[in-house]
Parts: structure tokens; C-alpha cells; sequence
């Protein structure tokens, strides 16, 4: 792990840029071959570091666009021609168009660097696990991305970059960039509920067959993301402020300690990607015989939090994020379930948590947003970006209740089994 692109071997270096700016000790130095790399990673955005919020706000990069590309260029050995952010969460990534040389004519022109934040970066195992299976399913013939290798035949490269005060690490990686346009953008209809159903499915199944000797490192047992854990939601309240919203979340929570934890061990564990979100599932259209769209899945994006958890798990969270666009929003559910369920059936138990899953999963997405909104402020937009559907679905599925959401599901998807699905 941690290939030596620019890694501090304990020296302090000043660029000429730095000099210009009035900057001290900005550079870290490493070697390739002998060859000493002088890279200029600040002034980055610095902040005091002190109370709990503060350090995990400092936690996310915050390289620029040039020295981003510097990055690329040393680590990668890539000529960068065009560079620009992509949305992130609490990780830095940017889209990197490069120029072609006589040593790439063939290879591909766009990619995706993702440089990992400092709480990430201490967990390399993980990351490395997550990069190999993004490169098993591509072998499997998913539409995931190609996993780049640095100059010393890396899948990785460890970042140590002096601000002044302290060291900090950040692994980065370079992913070739998948075509497409993500779900969110599109007009979604029942087949491709189904479709998407199934892609889940079929992504845990296979990687039943994945191994890896830093496997264990996907038992995460503290993963705020993990929906085991909903539980630790509760430190995180005081983001909602005091209304219905935090009411019902409350009672969610109970309903998880009361209703699921019981059942988990009757859970089939399995590895999920997480977080098959509707903008980390890409698709490209066609058009078939009739002169109608047709869509199919060209991308499928971002294993940052993947962990063991239940083919249940999986299910419940690809609906509650299928459901945030959707006009109808409730019929989502009965789709998805069958498409789902067309590789993976589920058993009875499974079937009788589904609703509170989902419940749940809306309840992290949506408090951890308010949450990471008062640490970045200026990440506003790309954070709610479920909320501004998502409280609403939540309080409908809510005060329809179980009972009522579960028989519009599991018709749905009785319906496809007489090949007649609702639409």
C-alpha cells in the first residue's frame, strides 16, 4: 500500500510557487527510482482544529484544482489537460481529463481522483479491499470502474502533507470515469425499478465468490452507514432542532431496538456495496424497435461504504433511495422487491423487517445530512439533496404504517410472478 509518489521521507521542502506566496512548509518530498518529487499541496484551507465538529470538518481534503492535477501528474504519471470537482460527501474528488501521449494512445482519457479523507486514510486495508472488488465485479462483467495503478504499481498512494501544525495523510486513487447519466436525472419506470432490483441482488451475489486476504476489514462495527447501526443515530439529534421531524426518528429508532435487533441473527450475511443511491447508479439510453427509451446500467459508482451487513440490508436501502425521485414513491418498494427476488427470494423474517429497513435507512441518510450540514456549510446542497424529498416520504410511509406500505409492496410484487406487474 501507499505507493511512494510523494510521501514525506522527513525533510520540509519550499517550492518556488510557496516562496511567491509566502507559505511555509507546503511541500512534502519523496523518491522514485532515486528521483526526488517536490509537490506543492498548500496553502489548503486551514481551520483551528479543537472541539469534535471541528476535527472531523478538517478530516474532509481540500486540495485545489492545481494541485490536484499535480497529484495526477506525479503520482500517476498522467499529463493532466482538464480538471474539475466532482460532488463529494466527505472525500474530494474531481473529474481529470488527460492529454494523450505516445505511452497512452490506447488507454482512456477520462478519470476520476478520489482522495480519501484523513479518517479514511487510516484504515489502507479497507480501501484496498474496496478498490479489489471494484476490480473482481468489472472481471464479472459489471459496469464498474478500472482501478488505476501508480508509478510504483500501486493501487494506492499515501499523501503526507505538513499544514504547519501537523502531518496529514490522505490516500488517493485515480478510477477510470464510467459514461452515463445517473438515475436521478431520468424519468424511472417499473422495469428499470425491477432492473436496478435485480442489479443489487445479482452485485451480493456475486460477491459471495470474493476473497480477499484483508476481508475482516469489512466488518466495520461502528460504520455509522451500516444499518445495524442505526442505533448511534441518536448522538446526533440535536441536528434535527425540535420538531416532528426528530419526533418520528425517535420513534424509528425504538422500533429498530424493539423489532430488528432481535431478528438479526436470523439475517443471511452477506457483503453490501451500501449505497446504491439513485446518482451512484449510472445509465445510458437506447432506442429499441418501437422508437422508445431504452435504459440500461452503464456505471455503477462508489464502494466508499461497503461492509458486511444482510441481503436484506441491501434491499432496503437501494428502495428508500429509489424512492427519492420517484412521482410515486410508496409503488417504488413493490418493484424493486421483485426484481430482488427474482435472484435472492427472501425469507419470512427478512420480508417482516423490510419496512422498518427502509424506514431506517431514510432516518440515517437524512439526520446525517443535517449533521454534516453544520460541518460544511458550503456542502449544502450536494448533502440535502435527499432531504428535499426525503422527510416527506418518510413522514408517508410513517403515517400510513406498516401494514398498509407492506401489502402495496408485496402485491407488487406478487404481480410479476403472474406476469402482469402493476405498474
Amino acid at each position: 500500500m501507499g505507493g511512494p509518489g510523494c510521501r514525506g521521507s522527513g525533510a520540509t521542502f519550499q517550492c518556488q510557487r510557496c516562496a511567491v506566496a509566502g507559505v511555509q512548509g507546503c511541500c512534502r518530498a519523496g523518491s522514485k527510482s532515486g528521483r526526488s518529487l517536490r509537490i506543492c499541496l498548500f496553502p489548503l484551507d486551514i481551520m483551528s482544529s479543537g472541539d469534535d465538529q471541528q476535527s472531523q470538518a478538517l478530516a474532509k481534503p481540500t486540495f485545489s484544482e492545481v494541485q490536484a492535477s499535480a497529484l495526477v501528474e506525479s503520482v500517476f504519471g498522467l499529463k493532466v489537460f482538464k480538471i474539475q470537482p466532482l460532488p463529494s460527501y466527505d472525500d474530494q474528488n474531481f473529474h481529470v481529463c488527460i492529454s494523450r501521449t505516445k505511452d497512452t494512445t490506447d488507454g482512456p482519457t477520462e478519470y476520476v481522483l478520489k482522495i480519501s479523507n484523513t479518517k479514511s486514510s487510516k484504515t489502507p486495508d479497507l480501501i484496498e479491499v474496496q478498490s479489489h472488488i471494484i476490480m473482481f465485479l468489472r472481471a464479472a462483467g459489471f459496469p464498474t470502474a478500472s482501478v488505476c495503478r501508480t508509478k510504483g504499481d500501486n493501487i494506492t498512494s499515501l499523501m503526507s502533507v505538513d499544514s504547519g501544525s501537523e502531518i496529514k495523510n490522505y490516500l488517493v486513487r485515480l478510477l477510470t470515469y464510467l459514461p452515463g447519466r445517473p438515475i436521478a436525472e431520468i424519468p424511472i419506470s417499473p422495469q428499470l425499478l425491477y432492473e436496478i432490483g435485480r442489479l443489487a441482488a445479482k452485485l451480493d451475489k456475486t460477491l459471495e465468490k470474493f476473497h480477499h486476504p484483508k476481508l475482516s476489514s469489512l466488518h466495520r462495527e461502528n460504520f455509522i452507514w451500516n444499518l445495524k447501526n442505526v442505533p448511534l443515530l441518536e448522538k446526533y439529534l440535536y441536528a434535527l432542532g425540535q420538531n416532528r421531524n426528530r419526533e418520528i426518528v425517535k420513534q424509528i429508532i425504538q422500533l429498530f431496538k424493539d423489532e430488528v435487533m432481535s431478528k438479526l441473527s436470523h439475517f443471511r450475511e452477506c457483503i453490501n456495496h451500501g449505497d446504491l443511491n439513485d446518482h451512484n447508479i449510472l445509465i445510458e439510453s437506447s432506442e429499441s424497435a418501437f422508437g422508445d427509451a431504452v435504459y440500461q446500467v452503464s456505471g455503477i459508482l462508489d464502494f466508499d461504504d461497503m461492509s458486511y451487513g444482510y441481503y436484506v440490508f441491501e434491499l432496503a436501502i437501494t428502495i428508500m433511495y429509489m424512492m427519492i425521485e420517484s412521482k410515486n414513491p410508496i409503488q417504488v418498494g413493490g418493484h424493486v422487491l421483485a426484481g430482488f427476488e427474482s435472484i435472492i427470494p427472501l425469507t419470512t423474517v427478512e420480508r417482516s423487517a423490510l419496512f422498518l429497513l427502509v424506514c431506517s435507512r431514510f432516518c440515517q441518510s437524512l439526520v446525517m445530512a443535517a449533521y454534516s450540514c453544520q460541518l460544511h456549510p458550503e456542502n449544502e446542497e450536494y448533502l440535502m439533496i435527499t432531504a428535499k424529498t426525503g422527510w416527506k416520504h418518510l413522514q408517508q410511509m410513517f403515517d400510513m404504517g406498516q401494514k398498509t406500505v407492506e401489502e402495496i409492496w408485496f402485491e407488487t410484487a406478487k404481480s410479476y410472478k403472474s406476469g402482469i406487474p402493476c405498474d
